[in-house]
């Protein structure tokens, strides 16, 4: 007895079909005006809202019709608990297309790196530091970034120091919609230039390799800024390299350089850090150099396209490659770049033609104390006029990771 209560609470027993379609239609036609003088459910016209229900297939109200329907054709089925549950298999269908697509790309992700530092930043975000007045960022040496030496260039790292500065800007807040100019320089369609820059490589880092790169800015003079680096191996710790820089600004309309207004000094002043330049300056004179008393000359250096900024003129790292175009391929084969120093004179835009001058200053190549051989160099358009004068000097090339006595005491 209490066994025959207790299922028909659970699997109850079918009920006569006028009472199912009575209560079928009260479901469906919400009214007893869709009862026939018999009890059983009429049909429901073309402009009823039965029909419109049961005509949207996604919708619950639709299930619940045609469910209902069925229990109108087959009256003796009997209406468990379990054909009453909804119908889930759509959802489970879902959860396990999703399951199964994100363990296929795990699988095809290797998430075993072999070292660690190839996590390092990897997503090159970068941080602030020291109370916001250093910016931090890790830059992972990729294949397409690396030489005929195997190792990053020299266009490679300049690149990652230009990127730095700009995400530095960005990182504080001080991002207009120029490039790299705060909102009161967009305002006097003001922009940044380097007037010079002074470079020092202690070594070369390889692929997959993770350099880190603190920056921060300083006052130079009443209307300059300064700009320094710090790049390191962030696995060692080691030097990579250090650079130091000047910039002023200059008016994107009419191309001259202006003073800097009290509105962006007070825009930039609290960014500014009291320090020394990570390199001592080099105050050389460069000597005059032509084209007949140059070593090497090459001629016909266009930019392309690509060589064009966002401010309408040359890239400053393409002016390295073009004066890195003057020096003698034996030079090239024999060592690499061990520091430099830039002094931009002038911009030079698309359509011009230039000329990249190289002398020979001095050659040590057979001095023990400081073997080296220190170049000269003239970047200039076929008119005669300046565009950049450089100095560099080579080491021989040689393992990574050993430093010359010569350098080792310039950088103490």
């Amino acid at each position: 007895m209490v066994a025959s209560v207790a299922s028909s609470a659970f699997f109850p027993a079918s009920s006569s079909s006028s009472v199912v379609s009575a209560k079928a239609s009260q479901r469906v036609g919400d009214g007893p005006q869709n009862l026939g003088v018999r009890g059983i459910v009429a049909k429901p016209t073309l402009s009823s809202g039965a029909m419109r229900v049961e005509a949207q297939a996604p919708s619950k109200a639709g299930l619940k019709s045609e469910t209902l329907k069925v229990e109108e054709d087959s009256p003796s089925t009997a209406r468990t608990f379990y054909n009453q549950l909804p119908d889930w298999s759509f959802l489970f269908a879902a959860i396990t297309t999703i399951f199964l697509a994100a363990e296929k790309q795990f699988t095809l992700i290797d998430w075993k790196p072999r070292r660690p530092d190839m996590l390092a930043d990897a997503f090159g975000l970068g941080k602030i530091m020291q109370d916001g007045f250093v910016f931090r960022q890790n830059f992972s040496i990729r294949s397409y970034e690396i030489g005929a030496d195997r190792t990053a260039s020299i266009e490679t790292l300049m690149n990652h120091l230009q990127e730095t500065a700009l995400n530095h800007v960005r990182g504080v807040g001080l991002m207009g919609d120029g490039y790299g100019s705060t909102p009161e320089m967009c305002k006097r369609n003001l922009i940044w230039v380097v007037t010079k820059m002074q470079i020092l490589v202690e070594k070369y880092p390889s692929w997959e390799d993770v350099v880190e790169i603190d920056t921060w800015v300083a006052a130079s003079g009443k209307n300059g800024m300064r700009r320094d680096w710090h790049v390191r191996d962030y696995r060692t710790g080691q030097t990579v390299m250090q650079a130091t820089s000047v910039w002023v600004m200059m008016n994107k309309q009419t191309r001259r350089l202006s003073k800097l207004p009290e509105e962006v000094r007070a825009e930039i002043g609290s960014y500014f850090m009291d320090r020394d330049p990570i390199l001592d300056e080099d105050n050389r004179k460069f000597p005059k150099l032509e084209a007949n008393t140059a070593d090497h000359v090459q001629r016909g250096l266009t930019p392309r396209w690509s060589d064009l900024d966002v401010n309408q003129h040359v890239n400053n790292v393409k002016y390295i490659g073009w004066i890195l175009e003057g020096a003698p391929i034996t030079i090239l084969e024999s060592h690499e770049l061990a520091s430099m120093t830039l002094e931009y004179k002038r911009e030079c835009g698309r359509g011009s033609v230039l000329q990249s001058l190289a002398a020979i200053s001095s050659n040590n190549a057979g001095d023990s104390a400081k073997p080296g051989i220190e170049c000269q160099h003239l970047l200039r358009l076929e008119s005669g006029a300046e565009i950049m004068r450089g100095r560099t000097e080579w080491r021989p090339k040689r393992a990574q990771g050993l430093q010359p006595d010569w350098l080792q005491a310039r950088i103490a």
